[in-house]
Order: C-alpha cells, then sequence, then structure tokens
C-alpha cells in the first residue's frame, strides 16, 4: 500500500511537470505569435477583428473598406483626435487624468459607465481583444497599447484606428462610413462631416449621422470649434499630415 502511494504520488508529480512544461511553452509561442503579429500590422491592416466578427455574426452586418493614409481626409483624423483623444500626440497610450476621472466618474455613478480610454487603448482593444470591462480585458488592453506605441507611432495607430473602428451599425472604418453617410470617399470629407462621423463615436449604434439628432448636430460643432484650435499644433499636424 506504501509502495502503490508513493507511485501515485510520483507520477501525479511527474504528471505535473510535465503539464508545467507544456503549458509554459504554449504561452511561449502565443507570445511569439503575437508579438510578430503586432510587427506585421504595423504595414499590414487586420484582416478582422472580434468585434467585426461579433458584429456579423449578431445580424448587425460587417461593411468596411479599408484605405491607405493617403486615402483619408486630414479633416477626417483632425475630427476623431478632437472627439476621442485631443493629448494623443503627447501621452504615451495612456491618459492618466482623464482614467482618474473616469474613476472617481463611475464610482460615483455605478450605473453610468464612462470611458478614459486614449485611441491607442481603442486600437488595442479593437484590433487584439474583445468588447467588455473584465480585469483581465484591462490588463491585456495595458499590454497592447504598450506595445503598438512602441512598435507602430503615433501614425499608424490612427491610420488602423480610422480603418476599424466602427462607425454605425455595421460600419467599420471611414471609407465605409464617408461613402454610407456622404456618397464620397474619405479622402474628400468636409470638415462638417468628418465632425458629424466623429460626434457619434461614443456609440456609433445608438447615435446617427443621418438623421442626425439635436446632440449629434450640437457635439459636431463643438467638434468643429475645436479642430480650429487644434490645426494650429505642430505635433498634431505631423500625425495627420498637414506638414512633412
Amino acid at each position: 500500500m506504501v509502495n502503490d502511494s508513493k507511485r501515485k504520488k510520483i507520477k501525479k508529480q511527474t504528471f505535473l511537470r510535465k503539464l508545467w512544461r507544456w503549458t509554459k511553452r504554449i504561452f511561449l509561442w502565443i507570445f511569439i505569435f503575437q508579438f510578430f503579429y503586432i510587427i506585421l500590422l504595423k504595414w499590414v491592416n487586420p484582416p478582422i477583428t472580434v468585434t467585426q466578427l461579433v458584429s456579423w455574426i449578431g445580424g448587425h452586418g460587417l461593411k468596411r473598406d479599408y484605405v491607405r493614409r493617403s486615402s483619408i481626409s486630414p479633416n477626417a483624423k483632425l475630427a476623431v483626435i478632437d472627439s476621442e483623444d485631443q493629448l494623443f500626440p503627447d501621452h504615451s497610450g495612456f491618459d492618466w487624468k482623464s482614467i482618474k476621472k473616469a474613476m472617481k466618474y463611475n464610482e460615483k455613478k455605478p450605473g453610468r459607465i464612462r470611458g478614459g480610454s486614449t485611441i491607442s487603448q481603442q486600437v488595442a482593444k479593437n484590433v487584439f481583444l474583445w468588447q467588455g470591462r473584465s480585469w483581465i480585458r484591462k490588463g491585456l488592453e495595458t499590454y497592447f497599447t504598450f506595445m503598438i506605441e512602441l512598435v507602430w507611432g503615433k501614425k499608424r495607430i490612427l491610420d488602423v484606428y480610422l480603418n476599424v473602428i466602427e462607425m454605425g451599425d455595421g460600419i467599420f472604418g471611414i471609407e465605409m462610413a464617408a461613402n454610407k453617410y456622404f456618397n464620397k470617399p474619405a479622402k474628400n470629407l468636409t470638415r462638417q462631416e468628418a465632425a458629424l462621423i466623429a460626434a457619434c463615436l461614443p456609440s456609433p449604434k445608438r447615435y446617427k449621422v443621418k438623421p442626425a439628432s439635436a446632440f449629434v448636430s450640437g457635439r459636431s460643432r463643438r467638434i468643429m470649434q475645436q479642430m480650429n484650435n487644434l490645426q494650429v499644433d505642430p505635433d498634431i499636424q505631423k500625425i495627420i499630415g498637414l506638414s512633412p
């Protein structure tokens, strides 16, 4: 009986050691794969994202058309920076002041969730992860945000953002949004049209570009006013393509 007990214990220990070795190998291969995938996406657009796949499976459709940086109007780039992340050129992926404000707001009003995500964080979430507010997802989002800031740089992050973000029910990317709402390519968007699209970004399924609600119209006007202030910033000019 003693020998049997020892043999079982040894078998269990051997199994656990093998399991641990295989687990480490799996995580190592996952890390290598995602690292090379991040590098690849510096030049190649993501084939599909979890958010896009969920939209298609859920019956909302999947309408998108990826385009190059040169095919996107500087108005669109400026509008989304103004709408979503005015400190985009200056931070390293995280706007800590906005995050702290959002956390305080959510503590006071737990029924109303306010986000403090930067454009970089939104790209990390939409390209590599899934929608949700779990701590696991937020931890992974932090990692991917750090990596794309390090590997891609601001211009590429903004390009990917404008290509993958949802801009209407089942409508992904600025090119499809421009065609859908204004019957023109993204490179020809006016300041007003770009501001209207950007005004809907907090909740693209809820807020409509056409017909625009009073909220969207008012928000787009505020975005346009602020765009006048932001466009003189040299760092923003470099990112949106208004200077060398």
